[in-house]
């Protein structure tokens, strides 16, 4: 019986250890009955396309993986109950997914899981244990459990189908050509399945951990040690050790993993409910607050969340003064004008007069 206050790092069977480009254009497939594409919104004062998977059923991008992965079963003639660990998410993705497939499903979170998260998980009928005081410890358990009564373990990120599934969110993307998308890391699976997806149309993509809870990023460099993480915001990423799959998968995939001090993360969030009017959770802002320090043209962060609690956002809302964004560049009105009719007439000018047409900010994609 493992230890329930340590993690139990179970790697995957030889047999599944590949997950490819087909795995997620079947995943595709067989997801665009269930989940309709979330939409990009041009956060024009951070100069970031934003993809809204907080608008996504269940309020975050987890649904995907856990509804490919029960689907892939099914098909593979599996009905087993599911059992899954997840601080929330990824639970609320299997309850949702259980609820629409009529699968048993039970969730094992932490003590002190968003209480949204919690109804949230309820709400579509999955039995919600609680257990442990991080991802971790509630990890053991899920697996206990699943070993004792033969239910199917679905992980919240190290399952090809899973990965898959994540990796339907860069085919979403691929028509809008970004040159570089950033991803929050927790335990790669997103991250894996976006890069799984873009990377062979030249897409550079960066992941983006925060500080403290950087078990991704000190395992691409070699340090595959378990960490304890500190308490952050983003409680969604808090992963003492990445995934088999995942790490491999980072590791030749990813461009850069950026590291974000809690301090950039409340303001980024706080910055996007009051100037974009988007609501997210603290690894829902974790891209955007990394992308200040990644150049793009063409850039575009993951929302991968909303699932907040009100009296988090609430207090972040009254201690959090953000300060203010940079001005926009300008460009002279009569040279974007030529830029965009080339051989439309120049706008005549009065001699006697030194003022010309204002300026007009510059969009950048």
């Amino acid at each position: 019986m493992p230890d329930r206050g340590r993690p139990v790092a179970v790697a995957p069977a030889a047999g599944d250890m590949n997950v490819s480009v087909a795995d997620v254009l079947a995943a595709q497939a067989r997801l665009r009955r269930f989940l309709p594409p979330t939409p990009l919104h041009y956060a024009e004062r951070f100069g970031t396309w934003l993809k809204l998977e907080n608008l996504q059923r269940t309020g975050s991008y987890k649904v995907r993986g856990a509804l490919n992965a029960m689907l892939a079963a099914l098909e593979r003639g599996d009905e087993r109950p599911v059992i899954c660990a997840s601080a929330g998410n990824h639970a609320q993705g299997v309850a949702w997914a259980s609820f629409r497939l009529g699968v048993q499903a039970i969730t094992v979170m932490p003590h002190g899981a968003p209480a949204t998260k919690i109804a949230g998980v309820q709400h579509w009928g999955a039995t919600v244990r609680q257990h442990g005081n991080s991802y971790d410890e509630a990890y053991a358990f899920a697996r206990e459990l699943a070993e004792q009564n033969g239910y199917r373990f679905l992980s919240a990120f190290d399952d090809p189908d899973v990965i898959a599934g994540q990796g339907t969110l860069g085919i979403e993307l691929a028509p809008h050509a970004p040159d570089v998308v950033i991803v929050p890391i927790g335990g790669g699976g997103l991250a894996s399945g976006v890069a799984l997806a873009l990377k062979s149309q030249g897409v550079r993509i960066i992941g983006a951990q925060v500080e403290g809870v950087d078990s991704m990023a000190r395992a691409i460099k070699g340090d595959v040690r378990e960490i304890a993480p500190v308490a952050t915001l983003a409680d969604g990423v808090k992963v003492k050790i990445p995934g088999f799959l995942t790490r491999r998968l980072c590791a030749s995939l990813l461009d850069d993993v950026v590291i974000v001090r809690e301090a950039e993360l409340r303001e980024t969030l706080v910055r996007l409910a009051l100037e974009e009017h988007v609501i997210a959770e603290g690894a829902g802002a974790l891209a955007l607050a990394a992308g200040r320090r990644v150049a793009g043209k063409r850039k575009c962060a993951v929302v991968s969340g909303g699932n907040i609690d009100a009296a988090v956002l609430s207090t972040l809302l009254s201690e959090v003064r953000p300060s203010p964004p940079r001005k926009p560049r300008r460009r002279n009105a009569e040279r974007l004008r030529s830029r965009v009719a080339p051989n439309a007439p120049r706008p005549s000018r009065n001699e006697h007069s030194n003022i010309i047409a204002p300026a007009v900010e510059e969009t950048l994609w």
